[in-house]
């Protein structure tokens, strides 16, 4: 989330959530969530998402599954969620 979507959002008075991946894989449950928001400002930043897992320590093909292939869509699931 870049910062001027945070300000909108703020200024609605909508919580601002920074993560939404699940916290271990699906399939052999290693912890992910730890590793996400490095792995996400390394590749907007163009390292190769391989080479980037692979340093992060993402062994498993299941593990880097769950992390190239997260999509977030929490920007466009709050505009519908109660107000607290």
């Amino acid at each position: 989330m870049d910062e001027v979507q945070r300000q909108e959002m703020e200024a609605k008075g909508l919580q601002v959530i920074v993560m939404l991946i699940p916290v271990r894989c699906f399939t052999c449950g290693t912890p992910l969530a730890d590793k996400w928001e490095k792995f996400k400002k390394r590749v907007e930043a163009g390292e190769d998402p391989g080479k980037v897992l692979d340093e992060l320590g993402v062994k498993r093909y299941c593990c880097r599954r769950m992390l190239l292939s997260h999509v977030d869509i929490i920007y466009e699931v709050i505009p519908y969620t109660r107000p607290v």
